[in-house]
């Protein structure tokens, strides 16, 4: 190794410890008007808005796990008067694509701009993945609307992971919804298929986990590349283990390439799949067609008998601004993740007699990661020291119908258990 190089990779290992350092709260405080904090300080100036990111996905077949999100963060703003500590909200979204690298590009046009103060989102696990640690690296938490993965909030989960705060389940409960539902049905032999994908992989090996703890058997576990479009070969594997039932934890496109293959593969044509509301959308039935009728899913129960009336209130508010019903299961958990944003500044902003506001970015995520019984839409809130905040329930659908004008959460697919 040259001398030359020999400096710059010790330069650049010395820049990684520093944030690491700086970032993991050691002392090296930022003081600017009245705050000081140790990660920094953004300023707002009189007048001037609150600028609030969104990571979600918006574009591609599983753009109504990010819209449906982002949905649910804008009606909160506009419950809020669209004001915060005295400055407008500019909200700026960023399409997180699913994908670790669609994470990493748009985390990184987020952290280019220095008065971002805070993100909504991520939508996916691995836009996560990809773009979690940049904003933890520019001092931005995140508050995450329905990326699900365990490691995201894992004891053990590394430093850069450690900005996200989650308004929305986590997997391991996902997975304990799942199995609770192969036991109603006398399942004793089950088959696990994910894509790779970090939300994928986790919840499949959760639900196999749990599976076997409560006395089941996993007779095949396989995986996919999310951009596989013959499954035969696997779902033939699959069937020569004779499984009574397939958790199979897929996105859209996969997803419908399963419902049409299955039936043509002997031994799989009459073994119920249980998918995930990563398909709990109009979309999925764009590309499964009349081959998505019986397909069931598990996901967020948005009943109004359970949510309650605000949500009832809510849900006109979406039907009002957006011209339709929503579109996918986390438009609560949208709202959420920007109520507990909002009042997390609240909590932390100061405001000089000039009408400046301050913002210490730790005191931020420190604020987030605190929120204690909150009224969100999903019910109320508070965060362990994980930061897993999520008050979700359960419920299976079926969906009855590929005509993707019949979506409607609750009839297209209905609700068939519990």
């Amino acid at each position: 190794m040259t001398t030359r190089l020999r400096r710059a990779v010790l330069r650049g290992f010395a820049v990684t410890c520093l944030a690491t350092t700086i970032l993991a709260g050691h002392p090296r405080a930022e003081t600017v008007g009245p705050v000081t904090d140790d990660v920094g300080v953004v300023k707002i100036p009189k007048g001037q808005p609150i600028l609030i990111a969104a990571l979600l996905v918006l574009s591609g077949p599983d753009l109504s796990l990010g819209v449906d999100a982002s949905r649910g963060a804008e009606i909160a703003f506009d419950d809020h008067k669209n004001m915060l500590v005295g400055h407008p909200i500019k909200y700026l979204p960023e399409d997180g694509q699913c994908s670790v690298e669609g994470g990493q590009t748009g985390a990184t046009r987020i952290a280019a701009n220095k008065q971002v103060v805070g993100v909504i989102g991520t939508a996916c696990s691995s836009e996560s993945r990809g773009g979690s640690p940049i904003l933890w690296n520019a001092g931005m938490p995140q508050a995450v609307t329905s990326a699900t993965a365990p490691a995201l909030t894992a004891a053990d989960r590394p430093m850069g992971l450690q900005g996200i705060v989650r308004f929305v389940y986590n997997d391991l409960n996902a997975a304990a919804a799942a199995v609770k539902y192969a036991q109603s049905l006398k399942v004793t032999k089950a088959a696990t298929l994910h894509d790779g994908s970090l939300y994928a992989e986790e919840l499949a090996t959760a639900f196999a986990k749990q599976f076997k703890a409560a006395g089941g058997t996993i007779v095949a576990a396989e995986a996919i590349s999310p951009s596989d479009t013959d499954l035969r070969p696997v779902l033939t594997r699959i069937g020569t283990s004779q499984p009574e039932l397939l958790f199979a934890p897929i996105f859209t496109g996969a997803s419908a390439y399963l419902t049409r293959q299955e039936k043509e593969v002997p031994g799989m044509a009459k073994v119920p799949v249980l998918g995930t509301d990563a398909v709990l959308s109009p979309s999925f039935l764009e590309a499964a067609g009349d081959s998505a009728i019986g397909y069931r899913l598990t996901g967020i129960d948005n009943d109004p008998k359970l949510m309650g009336s605000r949500y009832g209130d809510f849900l006109a508010k979406y039907k009002t601004k957006f011209g339709e019903d929503p579109i996918g299961g986390f438009h609560g958990n949208g709202y959420d993740a920007a109520l507990a944003m909002m009042t997390a500044i609240e909590k932390v902003a100061k405001t000089d007699a000039a009408g400046d506001t301050y913002i210490g970015r730790k005191a931020l995520r420190d604020a987030l990661m605190a929120t204690t019984d909150l009224d969100g839409i999903t019910g109320k809130l508070s965060c362990d020291k994980f930061g897993d905040c999520g008050a979700s329930h359960f419920a299976v659908f079926e969906y009855t119908s590929g005509d993707p004008s019949s979506f409607k959460i609750g009839v297209n697919p209905k609700h068939v258990y519990p």
